[in-house]
């Protein structure tokens, strides 16, 4: 239902493009070199089209990690979220919250798959069908929210930040395949093991509605987190749960382009141009009401 106007656009430049760069990537392959930084030659056709292998392998890491514990989820949690974040396609609450002129004068409750807490699915089908109208006011209630039985059902904050990484993945892979024609990847089986819990001793909440963490205050214990010391906050978003940053753009990176080429215009490291590259993505961002 959720796959109306805005993402039917979005699916459907996809298609054009991929279609305009096709040829030129099974060329490329052929002739043994890269459209980007390791790369890779293209996969063999699939449906039609020859699909970088660095794509292919990004995707499958991806998963792998969305199947693994996490900071503050479990493996079988963070599998969940993914399969919540498909559910939301079909969720008819949804659908009146995105066609409403405001989303918080909309009474009813959502279509889940009756596993996680509220909270959690509050979350996960607001953030996938209507993200640009969020409110801090409206993060807080998701922290602070109480279940039916009048338990804490609330999220913390490192819950709320690993949820928002996955529903990003998760919504980044299957429009890739979907714009291509491509069935969903089936998910993966949940890995045992405990979260870390790792809190980021520099965290502050400052710049934005949760704790983050700056260039400045990172440490060691942290792991590699930023490109470089500059980096923008949408670098800087998921910064609280540091592994659901690298994961995030472990992915992100080969889809649009690693760190250390955003800011070099005259570079092109894909088989389409820079220019249509931003294109592209100033298309995607404006139709998801993104502020950036």
């Amino acid at each position: 239902m959720l796959l109306g106007q805005v993402d039917s656009f979005i699916i459907s430049s996809t298609v054009i493009v991929a279609h305009a760069v096709n040829e030129e990537e099974t060329m490329t392959s052929e002739a043994g070199s890269t459209s980007g930084p390791a790369a890779g030659p293209a996969t063999g056709p699939i449906n039609g089209f020859a699909i970088r292998r660095d794509l292919v392998e990004a995707h499958e890491n991806a998963w792998a990690r969305i199947a693994a514990p996490g900071t503050w989820l479990s493996g079988a949690v963070r599998v969940e979220v993914a399969a919540e974040v498909r559910q939301a396609t079909d969720c008819r609450h949804c659908v009146a919250i995105k066609s409403a002129l405001s989303p918080y004068g909309v009474l009813g409750e959502h279509e889940t798959r009756g596993i996680l807490t509220r909270a959690h699915v509050e979350l996960i089908h607001r953030v996938f069908c209507d993200p640009g109208r969020l409110t801090e006011r409206w993060t807080q209630t998701v922290l602070a929210r109480q279940p039916h039985d009048g338990s804490h059902g609330g999220l913390t904050e490192g819950e709320y930040v690993e949820t928002v990484g996955i529903i990003a993945m998760v919504m980044m892979m299957d429009a890739f395949s979907l714009g291509l024609g491509l069935p969903i990847a089936p998910l993966p089986a949940a890995q045992a093991g405990e979260p870390s819990r790792y809190w980021p001793p520099g965290a502050k909440k400052q710049a934005a509605w949760l704790p983050l963490v700056e260039p400045q205050d990172t440490v060691e214990s942290d792991g590699p987190l930023y490109p470089n010391p500059k980096a923008g906050y949408i670098y800087r978003a998921l910064s609280l749960v540091p592994q659901t940053v690298r994961d995030y753009w472990s992915l992100a990176n080969v889809h649009y382009l690693p760190g250390e080429f955003v800011y070099r215009f005259d570079t092109t490291i894909r088989a389409i141009s820079r220019a249509q590259t931003e294109v592209l993505a100033a298309r995607v961002s404006a139709l998801h009401l993104c502020s950036y």
